[in-house]
């Protein structure tokens, strides 16, 4: 077997055990108020966080990771239904019931949101830590609204096949709200036209969105992904700076996150498929190398770096932007068999499951002294989304390669 064989061998047989490992561990959890996952649990000192923790704590339930986490369970249930039956009846048990308690939350509200207290009420805590209940705002949509329609959207599929027009309905309110300026970025704030129509034109809805066609062709449901060509060359004709391969958060800002802009690039190759111009290609092979190579710093990729200099903004390298690098990697030499996208799949690979992996799970956060306890967005730990469906789609661009090398060493 060759190296490049092994390799692909070893990581599609390291990505499965993995994704095996913190599904089991999450599903051997009791549930968080009943139907909702809870993995609000320390990755440095693996202790539960109590309810002296505040807002990290099981008082506090967020919408965001549970839309992930559903998404997450009927994603692997799917995957492991012909490898691992017990372990995808676990799936789709957890699955069904956190798919009921999403969709009364969003009949109830008609929006998802980012953070509930107790009694199950969405509230906002601002910088000092105080809370009140978050503003309505019907005509808003935000990040949780994409992610909980997303999961509804792959919980319908599998659960409540009925449900799903109501479902695509609810998506495509998203896709709506963002390409007339009515998404907004920040739920840690009131939620307000205004707020929405004052913050920066970053590319972070379009592309969180764009990872919605991958799915939804997966589900059969190709018919819905229009807009994604739209996204990704709206983001090309703003954000992409030709001369550094590089993608800006904010047209005219300094700041670029490599990892959002490695989380594209694995997007757009998800729903491009086998079609995409040799031009569009290219153009995302160059960001997948200008990214990497700009943000790889040390134990991992930096949170952003800058434009100009290419110097890191801040010392944390959070553990996301490596598995969705794997992805974007995986992707892009599955379909091109590019060196390049080889190298930094390696490269990834060996980084994450080095530095960051625990055997289940991984650690939020590395500096270059090692890890800290900093939370860039909701303290609960990745339900299987980050990791485990940027990994279950390299475990397919492995399994894809491995097939095409069989005819060369036969020959």
């Amino acid at each position: 077997m060759s190296d490049q064989a092994s390799f692909l061998k070893g990581a599609s047989d390291r990505y499965v055990a993995a994704n095996a490992a913190t599904l089991r561990w999450m599903l051997a959890r009791p549930g968080l108020h009943g139907p909702f996952l809870d993995t609000k649990v320390s990755s440095l000192t693996l202790t539960d966080y109590t309810n002296r923790d505040g807002l990290r704590g099981p008082d506090y339930t967020y919408g965001w990771i549970q839309g992930r986490g559903l998404e997450a369970l009927a994603s692997h249930a799917a995957f492991f239904a012909n490898q691992d039956a017990p372990l995808a009846t676990a799936l789709d048990n957890r699955g069904r019931r956190l798919y009921d308690a999403l969709l009364a939350l969003k009949r109830r509200d008609g929006h998802a949101y980012f953070c509930y207290d107790r009694a199950l009420q969405p509230i906002v805590a601002d910088a000092s830590g105080s809370v009140r209940h978050q503003d309505a705002a019907p005509t808003i949509f935000t990040y949780s609204d994409a992610f909980v329609a997303k999961g509804l959207i792959a919980g319908a599929v599998r659960y409540a096949p009925q449900d799903l027009p109501l479902h695509l309905d609810y998506f495509m309110q998203v896709i709506a709200a963002i390409e007339s300026g009515r998404f907004q970025m920040d739920e840690r704030c009131p939620l307000s036209e205004e707020a929405a129509a004052a913050q920066p034109d970053d590319f972070g809805p379009r592309m969180i969105l764009l990872g919605a066609a991958g799915l939804l062709h997966r589900l059969g449901l190709s018919e819905h992904t229009n807009y994604a060509d739209r996204f990704i060359a709206h983001v090309l004709e703003h954000h992409f700076e030709p001369s550094s391969g590089l993608l800006r958060n904010v047209p005219g800002d300094d700041a670029c996150n490599v990892g959002h802009a490695l989380e594209f690039v694995g997007f757009a190759y998800d729903h491009t498929q086998e079609d995409g111009s040799s031009d569009l290609l290219a153009r995302l092979e160059t960001i997948l190398i200008a990214s990497f190579d700009r943000g790889f710093v040390g134990p991992g990729l930096a949170l952003a770096v800058s434009m100009t200099t290419g110097a890191p903004l801040n010392p944390y390298c959070p553990w996301w932007s490596l598995p969705e690098t794997i992805r974007a990697a995986s992707l892009c030499h599955a379909r091109t068999g590019s060196d390049e996208a080889l190298r930094i799949w390696r490269d990834a690979d060996e980084a994450f499951f080095q530095h960051y992996w625990r055997g289940a799970i991984a650690y939020q956060a590395l500096t270059c002294d090692g890890p800290v306890d900093y939370v860039p967005a909701t303290p609960d730990l990745d339900p299987g989304y980050h990791t485990g469906l940027s990994l279950l789609a390299a475990i397919g661009a492995a399994n894809r390669t491995l097939t095409s090398l069989l005819p060369q060493a036969a020959g």
